[in-house]
């Protein structure tokens, strides 16, 4: 009976031993110590490395060194931001430890391509954890997201107070930079190669990227940029932000002499008062505007040269390709759901386009022959006209080539193709998207290996051109060459360039107004 007992045992320690062993992932020694990762879908991932240490309101710092191994086998924490109400541990949502990274990787061993995604949310919110990168990482990519500090602990200007707040207006986009020299320093180590980097990022995230473009502290550290519905513009200028500044100051009842006390402000209380001294000061920002202010990136002449899509890029990145585009619908208001007379959407258009309203229908006509009444009032109005703008002004004054895409594919639940609806394809996760997408059909699957293997080659070589797709030239504003991706992918040549011109005029009067200060 002893003899089976002690058997038993040592049997159940063997598989206890072998089950440790079947989850724990590869290790990787990088500079601040050594990481576990854990097999994801048939990659490696690392989840929750730190990248920077952060004190409030300054510039990241390089990670203290740790001892033994660190298991990165869960989501690290995101950053501070408003959560209505639900409330977070420190695991969840931090101040101090939330600048982390995750890395999926199939090879350590080799030297591929790195795509580093930064996340939407405009400047406000977000977390990496929305987009795991564990199927683009299949398509012979290396693929790196973050989390970056945000909204007023991200771009709050104190630097009116204090020289030591000097860079306190873009410590947000400063630790994307230091992201980007992380993987400089330490992706060698999971088969990625440093001197062929991508960034990309979608809605707040293709703004910066933008951004990225725009910044001498990044130049050099990354190769390509893809810049997915980015384009409503930040008009923040340094008078703007220093305003903002000395408002929440005043909210807190703070003075420069005194400016160490805005340390001890708890977050919470810091937002609120950050939105009151907007509201005070440079006014508050409502959904929907063609453009942002406040609690974002402000040129200072020294960590950001100028706005992006303004309406190019600083010279400093000329020599880096660019892949640009929108989707069909982004933000519109959708109007599928009911029945809608030509007539009846002339109706509606009538306040926004007035005079203009018949040739708005004759141009979308011709733009889109099979359109609808309903899309005439769903087509995106906010993203496209600026993105246009924008790529005939980088395929003059750059070196490197500019691709355009639309992506058309409509949902069956919404029956429109919205803002972000591109991100399970092009990262090819629709087995992650069951509310979006519950039953993908083979084509569903279809577009979204094109997709995937669209956005890895454009990471290779600069070159989207991917087998399967019709090919793809670089745009110019006289080619106006812009790939469709949907079921049947295809390439139009400067479809809606009256369109655009239309919605251009009637809907950013407010950017007009602004510009004309």
């Amino acid at each position: 009976m002893k003899k089976s007992i002690i058997l038993l045992m040592a049997t159940l320690m063997v598989a206890m031993h072998a089950k440790s062993q079947e989850n724990k992932g590869q290790r990787v020694s990088i500079q601040s110590g050594i990481v576990e990762g854990i097999e994801q879908e048939g990659t490696q991932a690392f989840l929750g490395i730190p990248y920077a240490e952060v004190e409030r309101f300054m510039p990241p710092q390089p990670v203290k060194p740790w001892q033994g191994v660190r298991r990165c086998d869960h989501w690290g924490p995101q950053v501070m931001q408003v959560t209505n109400g639900r409330k977070m541990s420190e695991d969840e949502m931090s101040e101090k430890n939330s600048c982390v990274l995750n890395v999926w990787t199939t090879d350590c061993t080799a030297r591929k391509p790195v795509m580093l995604w930064i996340h939407g949310g405009g400047f406000d919110s977000g977390a990496s954890t929305w987009n795991p990168g564990m199927g683009l990482a299949k398509k012979d990519v290396v693929v790196v997201s973050l989390n970056h500090r945000l909204n007023i602990l991200g771009f709050l200007d104190l630097s009116t107070c204090s020289e030591k707040y000097r860079y306190s207006a873009n410590v947000g986009m400063l630790d994307i930079v230091a992201a980007l020299q992380w993987i400089h320093d330490n992706i060698k180590q999971f088969g990625g190669d440093p001197d062929n980097v991508t960034i990309f990022g979608e809605s707040g995230g293709g703004g910066k990227v933008g951004t990225l473009l725009c910044m001498p502290s990044a130049k050099g550290l990354f190769h390509k940029a893809i810049i997915m519905s980015g384009t409503i513009l930040n008009v923040n200028t340094k008078a703007m932000s220093e305003a903002l500044g000395k408002a929440v100051l005043k909210e807190l009842n703070i003075d420069a002499a005194h400016i160490e006390r805005i340390n001890e402000v708890p977050y919470e209380e810091l937002y609120a008062a950050g939105q009151r001294a907007m509201a005070a000061s440079i006014g508050t920002r409502k959904p929907g505007t063609p453009m942002m202010w406040g609690f974002g990136p402000t040129p200072d002449g020294e960590t950001l040269l100028q706005q992006p899509f303004q309406p190019g890029f600083a010279t400093i990145s000329s020599d880096v390709p660019i892949m640009i585009g929108t989707t069909f619908n982004e933000l519109q208001r959708l109007h599928y759901n009911k029945a809608l007379s030509m007539e009846e959407a002339r109706e509606a258009l009538l306040p926004t386009f007035g005079n203009e309203t018949d040739d708005y229908i004759t141009a979308m006509k011709q733009a889109w022959p099979s359109a609808t009444p309903q899309d005439m009032l769903s087509i995106d109005w906010l993203f496209r006209p600026k993105t246009l703008i924008t790529a005939d002004a980088i395929a003059t004054t750059r070196k490197a080539p500019t691709y355009m895409y639309m992506f058309t594919w409509q949902s069956p639940l919404s029956k429109g193709s919205v803002h972000g609806a591109e991100l399970m394809f092009c990262f090819n996760t629709l087995h992650h998207s069951k509310r979006d997408l519950p039953q993908p059909t083979s084509e569903d699957l279809r577009l979204a290996d094109l997709m995937s293997s669209t956005w890895a080659q454009f990471a290779h070589n600069g070159n989207p051109n991917t087998q399967g797709l019709p090919h793809w030239q670089p745009y110019t504003a006289e080619n106006g060459e812009m790939m469709i991706f949907d079921y049947n992918s295809t390439i139009r040549n400067n479809p809606d360039r009256q369109l655009q011109q239309i919605i251009n005029r009637h809907c950013f009067r407010q950017l007009d107004e602004f510009n004309k200060r």
